[in-house]
């Protein structure tokens, strides 16, 4: 599955509880610790921008870090960008190595996933010229995926923005760059 060739900035939510813990988070409801607070209120200097769309999930961690990043936005909410289900596996330690094509026990498949996530990407992009997307690290590897072919590679920090952008002039290259405040 291929992504609408448009750039727009992804952003991981700011730290929640689970994170805080070292635990699995995935699709179970968490809100924010003290320092994601910190670290949404921090990133306002340099998200709180004009926005065609600011879009999360609809989990309470990317809704509290889009509330006070870019404070008196219109959110959009998309249940389809919401963390993968882990299944069996929320709420225990975080594993060094993660085999994201294993399904877990009670758990959302990679397949199913990653359609889901792309779907709704594109649905997002093909509404918004310039959105801002607050969601999940299992988001940014399922883009990671759509764009190199693997869900593999380094993991996207709290509140981290990014821009996902086609490369000018290559065909179906694309390039992920920190994003530093300047408009797309």
């Amino acid at each position: 599955m291929q992504l609408i060739s448009k750039p727009f900035v992804f952003a991981r939510h700011a730290q929640s509880n689970f994170n805080a813990a070292k635990r699995i988070g995935g699709s179970t409801d968490s809100h924010l610790s003290e320092l994601g607070e910190q670290q949404a209120k921090s990133a306002a200097k340099l998200l709180n921008k004009s926005w065609s769309a600011v879009c999360t999930s609809d989990l309470t961690r990317t809704i509290q870090t889009a509330k006070l990043a870019v404070p008196g936005h219109d959110l959009k909410h998309f249940k389809g960008i919401r963390e993968r289900d882990w299944g069996s596996l929320e709420g225990r330690p975080i594993p060094d190595a993660t085999d994201y094509f294993a399904t877990p026990e009670n758990g959302e498949p990679w397949d199913y996933f990653y359609a889901r996530s792309i779907d709704t990407l594109n649905h997002i992009l093909a509404q918004y010229d310039h959105p801002l997307i607050i969601a999940h690290s299992g988001i940014y590897r399922a883009i990671h995926h759509s764009l190199f072919g693997t869900p593999e590679g380094p993991r996207i920090g709290n509140i981290e923005p990014i821009i996902v952008q086609p490369k000018r002039g290559r065909g179906n290259r694309w390039e992920l760059i920190p994003y530093r405040g300047h408009s797309l």
